[in-house]
């Protein structure tokens, strides 16, 4: 891993691409939540409590896929009945994400790194923790996510994971974004049920 595009470089690339997309992305929500508004009751914006950097709890926002009854389970302990139609092509095109811009300006997430888990996902947990996973900022996407590896396998998720804090440099962030813009990646595991 490259120590100065890991402390500071990584950031100003993340803060710069947030920016330049946010008042797009900020439409595009928009017009979602209100489509999400139609098709089934409930708010178009969900938030959610994540396990984030050094293991601190923060809320992620993502545009709602799902019935409002699901509960707070990760996706592939949730029925696919539960993922409304709109849901299912918002996941499919990855447009549910866009509202984690904010995280990323925030500094809870950067664009890319270790997907953030659920508090309640105790065996993730530890396995990342004790890969040092926790050392860095969970992401929008990742080599786990464009590897197809989902949190029903959390060994697997956090050997991935692990492994992608020895390559993290700028030219493989970029490659993950591009990869994740084209559709790569099937690490939803609500969608493949």
């Amino acid at each position: 891993m490259s120590d100065v595009y890991a402390k500071r470089g990584k950031r100003l690339l993340d803060v710069a691409l947030a920016l330049a997309l946010i008042v797009p992305a900020g439409l595009v929500c928009l017009g979602c939540i209100l489509a999400i508004r139609l098709e089934s009751p409930g708010p178009g914006l969900f938030r959610q409590t994540r396990v984030g950097r050094n293991r601190r709890p923060f809320v992620l926002y993502k545009l709602r896929t799902m019935t409002t009854n699901t509960g707070n389970h990760p996706s592939h302990e949730v029925p696919p009945a539960a993922i409304t139609r709109l849901g299912a092509l918002l996941r499919r095109t990855k447009l549910d994400e866009l509202p984690q811009l904010v995280n990323v300006l925030w500094g809870d997430m950067s664009f890319v790194g270790p997907r953030p888990c659920l508090p309640s996902q105790e065996l993730l947990i530890s396995e990342r923790a004790r890969r040092g996973v926790y050392g860095v900022r969970p992401g929008i996407t990742g080599p786990a996510q464009i590897a197809g590896i989902d949190m029903s396998t959390p060994v697997e998720l956090a050997q991935a994971d692990a492994g992608y804090l020895g390559e993290m440099t700028l030219a493989s962030d970029l490659g993950y974004l591009v990869k994740t813009a084209r559709g790569a990646g099937r690490g939803d595991a609500a969608m493949r049920c």
